[in-house]
């Protein structure tokens, strides 16, 4: 869970596309006009062409939206228990709007809570990727999910930014406080290093595409399997 830090910043690195259509046009003024039949069939023959092309254009628009969808829809990993694969839609929009990897999201909801959303930890930590009380605003629910994420994931993001990118280092910033990382790792709390052990591996596994991980398997019978049947029982999972 993370520990006090900085306020949060806006969303760091968001992903981003963007795309322009230009289409050009020529045209050639000519001294003497046409006839008038011929010009009538040259317009008619214009405006099924234009009436074709934009057809076709808005048939490959939309057929080029369903991919992508298509595609950011198969960007979790197989490897996460059923109460986080629950979260797969979520997970994937709210790691687009901070530009992270949704499967390190992943891992850290894997972790945190299995997907309870309602977890509580007994150092006051909350909600789905449990995050400790003062870093939410006055106005927050910090049950409310996309708070949680936003609040959780924000700090992850900035970890990342402390550790150069370095997925594992940046799973202990969130776990002990971006203030370790400077720090030798036989300096970490025991929680940390627990911590980093579970989730740097998990997160290897699902980000090469592993359909199992035997290290997920160790952090559940360990620690996960009552944290996954709360969740499972809140969730309404068979």
């Amino acid at each position: 869970m993370p520990r006090p830090r900085a306020d949060l910043r806006s969303p760091a690195r968001p992903l981003r596309a963007t795309a322009s259509l230009q289409q050009g046009s020529g045209c050639s003024f000519h001294l003497f006009l046409p006839p008038l039949a011929v010009l009538l069939v040259s317009g008619l023959l214009a405006l099924f062409a234009n009436s074709r092309f934009v057809s076709v254009s808005a048939s490959s628009l939309n057929n080029t939206q369903n991919t992508d969808y298509a595609q950011s829809s198969t960007l979790l990993a197989t490897i996460f228990t059923p109460e986080v694969q629950y979260w797969g839609t979520r997970l994937i929009a709210w790691s687009a709007e901070f530009g992270l990897d949704p499967n390190l999201a992943a891992t850290v909801m894997q972790i945190e809570s299995c997907g309870h959303l309602r977890a509580l930890s007994r150092s006051g930590a909350m909600g789905l990727f449990q995050v400790m009380p003062f870093h939410f605003y006055a106005s927050d629910d910090p049950f409310h999910t996309d708070t949680n994420a936003r609040r959780g994931l924000g700090y992850l993001v900035q970890s990342l930014e402390h550790s150069g990118d370095d997925a594992r280092l940046a799973l202990a910033g969130y776990n002990g406080g971006i203030g370790l990382l400077g720090r030798a790792e036989w300096t970490w709390p025991a929680e940390t290093k627990r911590y980093v052990y579970f989730g740097g591996q998990i997160y290897e596994d699902a980000r090469t595409g592993l359909t199992s991980s035997e290290r997920l398997n160790e952090w559940y019978l360990k620690y996960g399997a009552g944290l996954c049947e709360q969740a499972r029982q809140t969730l309404g999972l068979p």
